[in-house]
């Protein structure tokens, strides 16, 4: 459930005039309605929770909080006026202590028991300000500071005053008061330069310099999609920068990798995107990431903690494990010069593991409790959280169920206690639930000790029960109006002690609103009796006062009997005495509270595939405006770049069509990729008559031997033996002879040229489009980085014609080759055309002794 505060500057400098007349604070004001409007497009807003901070004195600054909903929201927000001093600092520590104030009594932040990316409240704080000068009591500031003293319990406890997953984002308004006559510059909106820049940035936002209206509308889509289920970790580098990677795919150790320039991947202060589950709605996950200190019992107090942990990765190629049934979780990162670099070395097969300092009990780096991964489809890098120090948990888990058979020996288990030693206490019991899961023996002792002393535990405690008075006393506050300046007090006789009943101007107001007496309304007095509305009655129409059923005329008995009918039974879930006609007289104030109805709908069904991207909304508008001509953040230029462009030889153009192959043992990325029955079916590299043996399992490259078979079998095909797979063009032999095997290289060479058979005959202008269309995909594949050559050959099978057009397919493919250096595939094709070039010969000479025998 995402929360959504908004700060609102209300210092006097926010009644400045814009060039249309309108003030700042009521751009602010229209720019929040603006960003509802935007956020209620996406199914997931209905949990949101909205939130109102101002600039006055705490705790009278916070106007809607915990448990205001939408429609008091709403009406704070119309009601704000501009009066008093930027305190931006107090109002911002006054924001993060109200999004603090249940954190401690949910135990969410999990003091010194790890940190837990799944338990979150992701948290937007967008604060809408001018960018003037800092002013207090105390004069004029020029740099941000946020108050030290917090009335929350446990706020020393962390260092700052911000969460891992609360991101502040702030709108600084620019616009000017003429019109300018220059036209609009179109790019990427820069950050403002006031002291709110840099706070945004700590945080894991950023501000926005806006100096138009229609700036003012992209920021607020941008912010829109900024609301992600998500917690900000420092990525650091630790040890030398890894060996540059040359064009064809292999380690290059001629180039200078730069180890000790800085470079902008080695330190990235980012968002992990936790995602909710299809099923539950909320996030799930199994492994914390480790406390930057070892839990001891002779620890008096805990230390305080940084918001965001400092994660370390070592650019030291790893081979990424897991095993079958133990569980791991999977976070996305946000696009950052880390991710870009990553995918730019297009190695999907190895890993980077990542550490927390001081984590360990023996060791100052620690041990890894996971790794950095590009995805297989190489459009995005994932963060893995696993055991802490999973290299050398694996093998004996492995062990444990290949060789032991679920019965480990002393050896194994002397081997598992020294790992449980190395292993912070915190981790214990969900190696524990995992261990179950797998179906293990119980291999951990019931009596687990969370290695914090009984001092720190009880201080635990204390400090939620005194958070629980703290939240009672500040929600009690909210919505109250400050205190206004002592004058002089005079009091108010008018009333007397008498009840508002027998006051003698409200029994005749009484009188004149049932009819009995005409209304004068000289003599009115709405001031007198606030909440009461009162309408000029028509006379054609008598008020329903019925007392006695026989006042009610014959002609009006029907229509009484059903309005009697619904109030008694209650066959309509109205207010006691409210009947049809009046459930539609909303006032105007409400009538734009979508917020609240949206919450009494059913929630929507999940997708049916959740990796199927969803479908663009096509629906024609001719004035719609091309938003692309201004980038709004850098972070928009990663996800429009290289990382959602790349594409591997022979991936499917689908995401449905990819498949996910497992494997029982350690295996190489057997998360993202998976084979069924011992075939590839989602890149079509593969028929379904090709056996296994061709199959590499870590993806690697395939061996030369494989490749010479695959060029053998290019030639091994006969003329009478070629069919058509269903589908596609591609035309190959029985099963026996295109099987691909590596055994295969013995066969006899035959020809693979050849004719249709009869039931299938293609026109010579089908074969030339066929052919164009095949030497426009082998342009695409010699293009293609790394050594995957399969749909090369694959490609130059499908050639339509005799046997010179194919010659002339693979000689232009060499050239095209030969223009990318691409030495191996070139060696590869000069094998194929020798071959070419000798079953050619052979054939004359067939051809000549066929006619000299005749």
């Amino acid at each position: 459930m995402p929360i959504l505060l908004f700060l609102i500057d209300t210092s006097a400098s926010m009644n400045q005039r814009t060039d249309l007349g309108t003030s700042y604070l009521d751009i602010a004001k229209g720019a929040v309605e603006l960003f509802l409007k935007l956020r209620a497009r996406d199914p997931a807003s209905r949990g949101d929770r909205y939130m109102l901070v101002t600039y006055d004195e705490p705790p009278y600054c916070i106007k809607a909080g915990w448990k205001e909903n939408h429609a008091t929201f709403m009406s704070e927000l119309k009601n704000l006026q501009a009066s008093g001093l930027t305190t931006l600092g107090q109002a911002l520590r006054s924001s993060f202590d109200l999004l603090n104030l249940n954190r401690l009594i949910s135990g969410i932040d999990n003091y010194g028991q790890g940190r837990n990316p799944f338990f979150l409240e992701p948290s937007i704080l967008i604060t809408i300000t001018d960018g003037n000068k800092l002013t207090s009591t105390a004069g004029v500031q020029e740099e941000l500071h946020l108050p030290l003293n917090s009335p929350l319990p446990g706020s020393e406890l962390t260092k700052e005053p911000f969460r891992w997953d609360q991101r502040l984002f702030a709108l600084v308004l620019r616009l000017p008061g003429v019109a300018s006559t220059e036209p609009e510059q179109l790019g990427s909106v820069p950050t403002d330069e006031s002291a709110i820049t840099q706070m945004c940035e700590v945080t894991g936002g950023r501000s926005y310099c806006v100096r138009t209206q229609r700036m003012l509308n992209q920021c607020l889509e941008s912010l829109v999609q900024k609301v992600q289920s998500g917690v900000v970790i420092n990525f650091e580098k630790t040890g030398p920068d890894p060996l540059p990677i040359g064009e064809d795919g292999l380690m290059d150790s001629s180039r200078p990798s730069n180890s000790f320039a800085a470079q902008p991947w080695h330190s990235c202060h980012k968002l992990i995107y936790v995602r909710p589950n299809s099923k539950t709605g909320v996030p799930v996950g199994h492994w914390p990431i480790p406390e930057s200190f070892w839990p001891d019992q002779n620890l008096p107090s805990l230390p305080p903690r940084t918001s965001h942990p400092v994660v370390r990765f070592s650019c030291i190629d790893c081979e990424p494990m897991v095993i079958d049934k133990l569980p791991f979780d999977k976070y996305e990162l946000e696009p950052s010069p880390l991710t870009q670099y990553i995918l730019e070395r297009k190695s999907p097969h190895t890993c980077w593991q990542v550490f927390v300092t001081s984590s360990g009990k023996y060791n100052e780096l620690g041990y890894p409790f996971g790794y950095l991964k590009a995805s297989t489809t190489l459009t995005c890098v994932n963060l893995f959280v696993m055991p802490y120090n999973y290299p050398v948990l694996l093998p004996l888990l492995d062990d444990l169920f290949k060789v032991h058979k679920l019965k480990p020996n002393l050896k194994w288990r002397q081997a598992f206690d020294s790992y449980l030693k190395t292993l912070p206490p915190y981790y214990l019991l969900p190696l524990k639930k995992a261990l179950r899961m797998m179906g293990a023996p119980n291999l951990i002792s019931d009596n687990l000790d969370c290695g914090l002393s009984y001092s720190v535990i009880s201080y635990l405690k204390k400090l939620s029960q005194q958070t629980k008075l703290e939240s009672e006393r500040i929600l009690a506050s909210v919505g109250k109006k400050p205190p206004q300046e002592i004058g002089i007090k005079v009091k108010n006789h008018s009333g007397g002690g008498m009840s508002l009943t027998h006051n003698k101007n409200f029994r005749k107001l009484l009188k004149e609103i049932t009819g009995e007496t005409a209304l004068r309304l000289t003599e009115l007095n709405t001031k007198e009796f606030a909440g009461f509305q009162i309408g000029l009655l028509n006379k054609d129409l008598k008020p329903q006062t019925y007392r006695n059923a026989y006042d009610i005329p014959r002609r009006g008995l029907l229509d009484q009997l059903t309005r009697m009918r619904s109030n008694l039974l209650k066959t309509h879930k109205f207010i006691v005495g409210q009947d049809e006609d009046s459930l539609h007289s909303v006032p105007v104030a409400q009538m734009g509270n979508y917020q609240e109805y949206l919450k009494t709908l059913a929630s929507p069904l999940r997708e049916i595939d959740p990796d199927q991207p969803k479908r663009l909304h096509t629906f024609g508008n001719p004035f719609k405006q091309d938003k692309k001509g201004m980038m709004i953040d850098e972070a928009d230029e990663f996800v429009a770049g290289p990382q959602n462009k790349v594409k591997r030889p022979g991936e499917p153009s689908s995401p449905m069509s990819s498949k996910r192959r497992r494997n029982a043992t350690v295996i190489h990325d057997g998360h993202e990729e998976k084979m069924e029955n011992g075939q590839i079916t989602s890149d079509g590299f593969l028929s379904k008559s090709a056996p296994s043996e061709l199959i590499n399992m870590t993806g690697d490259l395939m061996p030369p031997n494989q490749l010479d078979s695959l060029s053998d079998d290019f030639t091994s095909l006969s003329r009478d033996e070629l069919i058509q797979k269903p589908g596609i063009n591609a035309f190959v032999g029985g099963a026996k002879n295109c099987s691909l095997s590596v055994d295969d290289q013995k066969d006899p060479v035959a020809s693979t040229l050849g004719t249709m058979p009869n039931t299938l005959q293609i026109t010579p202008a089908m074969a030339q489009g066929i052919n164009a269309d095949i030497k426009h995909q082998l342009m695409k594949e010699v293009r293609k980085f790394g050594r995957k050559y399969e749909r090369i050959f694959i490609l130059l099978e499908e050639v339509q014609g005799p046997l010179e057009m194919k010659k002339q397919f693979v000689e232009f493919t060499i050239k095209e080759a030969a223009r990318f250096k691409r030495r191996v595939l070139i060696q590869y094709l000069e094998k194929v055309l020798e071959k070419i070039d000798s079953h050619h010969l052979l054939s004359n000479i067939d051809h000549i002794n066929n006619r000299s025998s005749c």
